[in-house]
């Protein structure tokens, strides 16, 4: 039962446990609110058959304060069942989706994009939330309690009445849960639509500047008002069919007030029952119905809700990266054993790649787009498994060890930089937690960062804005390349680290690199034959497979794609001269 809710409704092993006793909770309490009504029964036959002493009086009464003594308890246990228990159980889940998000691989993220994984935290939360404190406990409450009272009056009163007033409830289930399908299909449409409108609103705001530059606001703005309007209009229409539904339950639940009624009537008018017994399903049926009908809306909103509880589902259960944390290797060579790569398409990206990366030296991958450059570094760091051979770290399978544990170990400069809104001081010191003011100015002076910070307002304290906005792209770089020069690791992965760099500073940053490699291990990716002049050992990737490796005068020295690539550079500089 735990493991089903855990999948079903997304919940952690104390989440499942509380809607358990939730659901309980509910039960209780729905049976206490009917005594009240056997109470009331049992007054009502007393006074008719002149049976009401001062005795039964006082019974009456300490029996109707213990009910409302244990309406008062059993309200607070279910409120606390319910509600808290929820509310500890959405900070859990949001807290588990977002340590299942830090250890996942890259391979996930490049199946989702950053709108419907903020949904997934933000909004398909928030809407199991209401679920598992409003909805679910209700239902399940109501289902049995109602099961337990139509149980009971089958055994001590008329099966018939019993029939009459309760016929209702399961055929009104039925007819929902008929439609639960083409809800849930409706459901899973609505939300990708929501997503692609979401989706659509964001990459305006993030691409307006390009949008203005191209005088495509209008055309971009027609089409994204088309998305709304298709939202709108789909919303509608899950709603419109979704009430028909609901609304057929609820009418079948109005006719057991008449089914009631009118066997009632006829069975009185036989003598088979009691006026008492009469009024007491006509009472009875008065005080469930309603409650049953919006028992019935939230259990068309629970079925709804599924869509979201399994796009949280996905995420929690999906594989994560594990390994262990303790490292045994032996220096720092990086080793790529006959690897092979794919992405979830299938296609090969990587095929057979063997190649050393040794510690001490510079080793530079280079060759045409697409060749499977970036993937490489990638795959070093592990932000995704290789689909065949072995990458090894100093003799030790970098998929043994756990990916925090391994990246201890890397200096990444990504040849997409990305800041925060913070100061250039807090933005260096991501680099290494703990650092000094001193030794962020130290790495940040080594990357050449002093010559834009110093016309700052504040300085190193100067706000930067969202992902650097007030920096230009060289100035950003720069305090990506000092963030790892202020983590100082074994290893430094340099993706296109200077691309965005003029030729001065360019040679200043590769001065401060020349003495930061020492004794390291550089994996360094570059399009710019000058950036590798002084590589040890050159990679040539072509079509995902090594075309050809060695020390660059021996490259250059035979007619290889090296070679050929340092000439149309060369020319292309001339050509721009």
């Amino acid at each position: 039962m735990k493991n089903w809710l855990k999948h079903k409704y997304a919940l952690s092993e104390e989440g499942a446990k509380d809607m358990i006793k939730a659901c309980i909770s509910v039960t209780c309490t729905n049976i206490v609110l009917m005594m009240s009504s056997g109470i009331l029964y049992m007054l009502i036959k007393d006074l008719l058959d002149r049976n009401l002493t001062s005795d039964r009086i006082w019974i009456y009464a300490v029996a109707s304060v213990g009910v409302i003594l244990l309406i008062a308890v059993t309200n607070f246990i279910q409120y606390n069942a319910t509600f808290l228990s929820t509310y500890r159980e959405s900070g859990r889940r949001r807290t588990t989706l977002a340590e299942t998000l830090r250890k996942l691989p890259l391979s996930f993220f490049g199946k989702k994009n950053l709108t419907d994984l903020t949904t997934n935290i933000m909004g398909d939360c928030a809407q199991i939330e209401t679920a598992s404190s409003h909805w679910i406990p209700e239902l399940i409450g109501a289902v049995i309690s109602t099961s337990l009272v139509g149980i009971s009056l089958f055994f001590f009163f008329d099966w018939r009445m019993v029939l009459a007033s309760f016929w209702v409830i399961p055929v009104a289930f039925i007819i929902i849960i008929t439609c639960s399908g083409a809800e849930k299909r409706a459901v899973r449409k609505n939300s990708a639509i929501k997503l692609d409108m979401a989706d659509g609103i964001q990459e305006c705001l993030e691409s307006i500047r390009d949008l203005r530059a191209n005088s495509a606001e209008g055309r971009y703005m027609d089409k994204l008002e088309g998305k709304i309007r298709t939202v709108e209009k789909e919303a509608l229409y899950t709603e419109l069919k979704m009430a028909v539904y609901v609304n057929s339950a609820a009418i079948i639940l109005k006719i057991g007030i008449g089914t009631t009624a009118l066997v009632g009537g006829a069975l009185f008018a036989s003598g088979s029952i009691d006026i008492l017994t009469f009024f007491m399903f006509l009472m009875l049926v008065a005080r469930l119905y309603d409650p049953m009908q919006i028992t019935l809306q939230n259990f068309a909103a629970i079925i709804a809700c599924g869509i979201q509880c399994e796009r949280l589902d996905e995420v929690l259960s999906h594989d994560v990266q594990t390994g262990s944390t303790n490292m045994a290797n032996k220096g720092y060579d990086i080793e790529f054993d006959h690897v092979g790569f794919k992405y979830s398409d299938d296609t090969d990206v990587l095929k057979d790649v063997s190649f050393t990366a040794k510690q001490g030296e510079v080793t530079a991958l280079i060759g045409p787009s697409g060749g499977g450059k970036t993937t490489i570094s990638r795959l070093a760091a592990r932000f995704w498994d290789v689909t065949e051979g072995k990458i090894r770290l100093g003799g030790v399978d970098v998929s043994s060890i756990d990916p925090e544990t391994l990246l201890m170990n890397y200096s990444i400069v990504f040849q997409d930089v990305t800041l925060f809104n913070n100061t250039v001081m807090e933005n260096i010191r991501i680099g290494k937690k703990g650092a000094t003011d001193e030794e962020v100015m130290a790495a940040a002076r080594m990357a050449n960062c002093d010559e834009f910070v110093n016309l700052l307002p504040d300085k190193y304290n100067t706000p930067i804005g969202e992902n650097g906005s007030e920096l230009s792209g060289g100035e950003r770089q720069r305090i990506s390349i000092a963030r790892a020069f202020l983590k100082d690791a074994p290893i430094i992965l340099l993706d296109e680290a200077t691309a965005s760099l003029d030729a001065e500073n360019e040679t200043a940053i590769q001065e401060a690199l020349s003495k930061l490699i020492k004794n390291k291990t550089v994996l360094i990716i570059a399009h710019r034959m000058r950036t590798i002049a002084n590589a040890d050992h050159i990679v040539v990737l072509k079509d995902g497979v090594v075309a050809e490796e060695g020390r660059p005068s021996e490259l250059s020295q035979t007619d290889s794609i090296y070679s050929r690539m340092t000439k149309q550079q060369m020319i292309s500089q001339n050509w721009a001269m």
